[in-house]
């Protein structure tokens, strides 16, 4: 490939790149090719370095090129690269998924890899499924999602998430008897809020609601975001997801807490559940588990659902479900290295500490007039912009554009740009980060 041109090529389209606009992208002379990156930056193919204020995709808390976990690749690598999962397991599978279910809620002892947010999701819509029937209750098949929410691009996740645009391309497939709650966000209650907003908790409500509407008999599960983030960080109402839980247990439903985002750390604690005080039933991960470095997903269920699965004659399969590199050992040993640079550099205090930073520096451009909303919890925060008269996602594609030339790889879906910046980030480093926003704000007006 010497001779390769990846400008030719992305004009050519010949990567059809995903959640991209492919056409603006083939068209547009600003810089979008990442050659390298340390720490909290990208470097582009120009050589301007880029501050990497999403930690990726949420996946990169410990920043880029972590020299422990480059070892470990290698060394893993070396010794075992690849080992089936069905029928076969390795050490760092084992002693991964034990250290998971240790930082798990109580009572959350069982691990099910998969290698993915959406495979995660998709898995727990089965666990979800498959308890119900073993409990003779074959009858409760429906998913209650939420509107906003975001799980994934798997038939499942998609169905029982909640944004528009990843919807209705492929509604004709939609899994059947799926019910969305009403979403949370109420800006005329809530507009620049600083944590959890103290309106809104009667929203969990709409789960009765909805239970009045199918009859509580035929609803398998409840799946949320602790904290909405694809969607542009909605913060739950104190006691929102409280009463969610209370609902779910009356009635017995399944309560599935989507913690792709959320876990590892970013709300300060191991997972969104103990921050906020909540246990589910399952909690789906992926993303920060591996830092972003091998692709790696899961899922967590509490001892009483994994023991009804653990019925019928012993030679079979209790869930035929699973994937080729379900518990990959690269992904093991990369998971492995990951908890302990966690746990050895206090990064889930660490976060705990730059809460307050960035939420003070977000909630400093409460006063620039183009800005409609700021919210924030955990090491995440959103700014909500007003709309440019020529229509929704001008000024915020206007934003990006000009933010990648001020240093900063912004996250921006429509007019609102999402922040999740490394674990491993300075106070000075946060500030800066809001302070080029404010600047790149004025500049495009």
């Amino acid at each position: 490939m010497s001779n390769f041109d990846s400008v030719a090529t992305v004009k050519k389209g010949t990567y059809w790149q995903p959640f991209t606009a492919n056409r603006l992208l083939q068209a547009n002379s600003t810089p979008r090719t990442l050659v390298a990156a340390k720490g909290a930056y990208y470097e582009n193919v120009e050589g301007q370095k880029l501050f990497d204020t999403l930690s990726g995709l949420w996946c990169t808390p410990l920043g880029h090129a972590h020299p422990l976990i480059a070892e470990a690749v290698k060394k893993q690598v070396d010794t075992l690269d690849f080992a089936p999962s069905f029928q076969m397991t390795h050490n760092n599978a084992l002693s991964l998924a034990q250290r998971i279910a240790d930082m798990a809620p109580e009572g959350m002892n069982h691990v099910f890899f998969a290698n993915s947010g959406s495979e995660s999701v998709d898995t727990a819509l089965k666990v979800a499924l498959g308890y119900h029937r073993i409990k003779g209750a074959g009858n409760r098949f429906r998913m209650i999602g939420r509107e906003r929410g975001y799980h994934g691009v798997g038939f499942g996740g998609m169905s029982v998430g909640g944004i528009l645009s990843n919807r209705k391309m492929f509604a004709p497939c939609m899994m059947p008897g799926v019910d969305h709650l009403r979403h949370t966000y109420a800006p005329e209650h809530m507009a620049f809020t600083r944590g959890q907003p103290t309106w809104g908790a009667d929203y969990a409500e709409d789960l009765e609601r909805l239970v009045a509407l199918h009859d509580a008999s035929t609803i398998a599960a409840v799946i949320v975001e602790p904290v909405q983030g694809s969607t542009g960080v909605i913060v739950p109402p104190l006691g929102y997801l409280q009463r969610l839980r209370e609902i779910c247990t009356k009635h017995g439903i399944l309560f599935i807490f989507d913690e792709v985002i959320s876990g590892f750390g970013r709300m300060g604690a191991p997972f969104a559940a103990q921050r906020f005080g909540v246990t589910p039933d399952i909690i789906t991960f992926a993303k920060a588990v591996t830092n972003g470095i091998v692709p790696m997903g899961g899922v967590i269920v509490t001892d009483e659902i994994y023991k009804t699965f653990m019925t019928g004659p012993q030679n079979a399969i209790e869930f035929c479900h699973g994937y080729t590199y379900s518990g990959h050992p690269l992904a093991a040993a990369v998971g492995h290295v990951v908890l302990d640079i966690m746990e050895s550099e206090g990064l889930f205090e660490r976060v705990a500490a730059l809460e307050p930073v960035l939420e003070d520096a977000a909630h400093s451009l409460a006063d620039v007039p183009q800005v409609a909303d700021i919210r924030n919890i955990g090491l995440t925060a959103a700014i909500e912009l007003k709309p440019a008269q020529e229509g929704v996602g001008v000024r915020g594609l206007a934003v990006f554009e000009e933010a990648l030339k001020q240093g900063q790889l912004l996250r921006v879906t429509g007019d609102i740009i999402s922040f999740g910046p490394p674990f491993i980030a300075t106070e000075n480093e946060l500030k800066n980060m809001m302070q080029t926003v404010r600047k790149v704000i004025e500049i495009v007006g």
